[in-house]
């Protein structure tokens, strides 16, 4: 496997691992996404997308589109991994967050109902933790990793041709 497509395979993976893993947080356990929450999840969507892309590329004989588009990636996984460093550490109280929270609201007949009796969903509290690290936090150190170790892939081939 040659290193352009193993950098995208850790971009796409860990995309579809960590929004996975909100997406099952979300509606299997209630951990409703805060606004900061959100911002997290839409480089991860942009990683996947630029990855099946680069990946098409690859098979289309265009290792040159491949690789930009692997470093797009890798930019967008570390993207929402800065995100989600900023969030916990709002989330710790280490500095002053955004007022901005949402509030789950559902499709129903009666929106004022919905809207009254709907969570809120601050920026500012950890819903979940494990160790002491917050989902934002596994956010941070999952995706910064990544990004990392897809970067350095993606860089240590000499030429965008040879695999």
């Amino acid at each position: 496997m040659n290193n352009i497509k193993k950098s995208i395979l850790i971009s796409f993976l860990t995309s579809f691992a960590l929004l996975a893993g909100a997406y099952i947080g979300q509606y299997g356990f209630h951990l409703y996404p805060c606004e900061m929450c959100w911002w997290q999840r839409y480089p991860h969507f942009a990683a996947i997308i630029f990855a099946v892309i680069g990946y098409m590329m690859l098979h289309r004989k265009n290792p040159g589109l491949a690789k930009f588009l692997a470093l797009i990636a890798a930019i967008s996984v570390m993207i929402s991994g800065l995100i989600g460093g900023f969030h916990a550490g709002v989330e710790y109280g280490w500095w002053q967050g955004l007022t901005a929270c949402s509030v789950p609201i559902g499709n129903g007949a009666n929106f004022l109902e919905a809207l009254e009796n709907a969570p809120i969903v601050r920026c500012d509290v950890a819903p979940w933790d494990l160790f002491g690290i917050s989902l934002a936090g596994y956010n941070f150190l999952i995706s910064l990793g990544a990004a990392i170790l897809s970067l350095k892939i993606l860089f240590r081939s000499q030429s965008v041709i040879k695999g």
